[in-house]
């Protein structure tokens, strides 16, 4: 089952004058202030994409069809995982019941996070069905720009300046990927196997 976004993050990688200060446009002019706040949102999600990461603070929900057998982990995709927020599951007899915290561990420095039964303990049973077992928790590097690495906020300003720069692409012109800004990701990267 999916790992959906619930709350987006509450800032952006760039403030609105730093990314006027890097495309070279003058602070007072306000003419296209609205389509680069929204390319530095388009940039900072092609970088999450890409990383399968959360840049910042962003409140995800993870939903299963039963807890792992073995009492395995789930893992929490969109990694740093900061907290999770609740965990419910529907009962066999069909009530949605929350699980209290102290029934489950959070290994979050694991990349994805790994949501394991506390210790001793084990899964409780489901009632067959999608989306019986439902995980909510946030994760970025935190709540604030500072604290994504500077390599991916470089990225996104490549990115940034390549969306801004050619808002009309065309196949006569194709614009190729550059090896060394697409390289500035590869070590935040989240490898599957």
């Amino acid at each position: 089952m999916p790992t959906i976004k619930i709350t987006d993050a509450a800032v952006e990688p760039l403030t609105l004058a730093e990314a006027k200060t890097h495309l070279r446009e003058t602070l007072t002019d306000t003419l296209n202030d609205a389509l680069i706040t929204a390319l530095i949102k388009v940039a900072r999600e092609a970088a999450e994409a890409r990383l399968q990461r959360t840049l910042l603070t962003t409140t995800w929900q993870r939903t299963l069809d039963c807890f792992p057998s073995r009492n395995d982990p789930v893992e929490l995709h969109m990694p740093r995982v900061i907290a999770v927020t609740s965990v419910q599951y529907v009962a066999p007899d069909g009530v949605l019941t929350p699980m209290d915290q102290s029934a489950y561990d959070l290994e979050p420095t694991a990349e994805p996070g790994l949501l394991l039964p506390a210790y001793n303990t084990s899964w409780p049973a489901t009632r067959v069905r999608p989306g019986a077992v439902q995980i909510q928790y946030t994760a970025g590097y935190g709540a604030t720009a500072d604290k994504i690495p500077t390599p991916i906020v470089q990225w996104i300003k490549l990115a940034l300046t390549d969306l801004y720069e050619n808002r009309t692409r065309s196949a006569e012109r194709p614009v190729l990927p550059q090896a060394f800004a697409e390289g500035l990701l590869d070590h935040y990267k989240v490898w599957s196997v």
